[in-house]
């Protein structure tokens, strides 16, 4: 099994703005694209910002899987043959939305929903949980998602080792007092013997300032990929 080169990205979604946030998405997918990834991982909410109260109050920010406004982003992925994790707030049967990572293959089709599981605070008022883990293979790796608050879980860390997973990939949105940084990432590659890779934010949301720093941890639980805390754009981590 070869190596896969994955890009963490961070960049400033603007609150409530779906079609800015996903040119932002679709090129920074091509640069890391045109960098030699094929796998781009984006932060929580990217699609909309994180915005749980706007996202609330305008029933307009919810998407569907196969929403028109995310074209843009399968376009990008045919372009340079690279599959995303873009998260967004997505519809269910059940009325309340998810936050949902949508894995958009490198032909530009849906290769898996991933529903976050562990809901924090005002979330819990907004969207419903899901129930089940997200998983998918690409080029002959095996990749586990999660999402933000879900990392605070170890067991869907270990059920994803379990699985037979290699890489976990974590969308979320921390600022720079979050622990997260030693305290989690680090810790679940090293405890289950995975790449980690995160994709965060810059800027302000709902939650706080984001901070960046998005990147990798390897399975000794050592950084392997930062992409610093100030400049929007993406970094590469080679995983297997």
């Amino acid at each position: 099994m070869g190596a896969v080169i994955v890009a963490a990205t961070q960049f400033a979604p603007v609150a409530g703005d779906i079609d800015a946030n996903v040119r932002t998405i679709a090129g920074l997918i091509r640069a890391a694209g045109a960098d030699g990834a094929r796998m781009v991982v984006f932060a929580e909410l990217a699609v909309t910002g994180y915005e749980p109260t706007l996202i609330r109050d305008t029933p307009g920010l919810v998407l569907t899987e196969d929403d028109a406004r995310l074209e843009p982003v399968r376009e990008a992925c045919r372009a340079v043959s690279a599959a995303a994790v873009v998260n967004g707030p997505v519809h269910t049967a059940e009325g309340r939305p998810t936050v949902t990572s949508l894995v958009i293959g490198p032909d530009g089709g849906l290769l898996a929903r991933y529903d976050k599981q562990h809901l924090y605070g005002i979330e819990q008022e907004v969207f419903a949980a899901g129930g089940r883990d997200g998983r998918f293979e690409l080029d002959g790796t095996r990749f586990a998602l999660a999402t933000c608050y879900d990392n605070r879980f170890p067991e869907l860390a270990e059920r994803a080792a379990a699985d037979g997973c290699t890489v976990y990939l974590a969308s979320s949105v921390l600022s720079a007092d979050n622990d997260s940084f030693e305290k989690v990432y680090p810790v679940r590659a090293r405890e289950f013997g995975l790449h980690v890779v995160l994709g965060n934010v810059l800027g302000s949301n709902e939650d706080g300032v984001g901070c960046g720093a998005a990147g990798a941890w390897g399975p000794d639980g050592e950084r392997t990929a930062d992409a610093g805390t100030e400049a929007p754009g993406h970094v590469l981590a080679e995983v297997r």
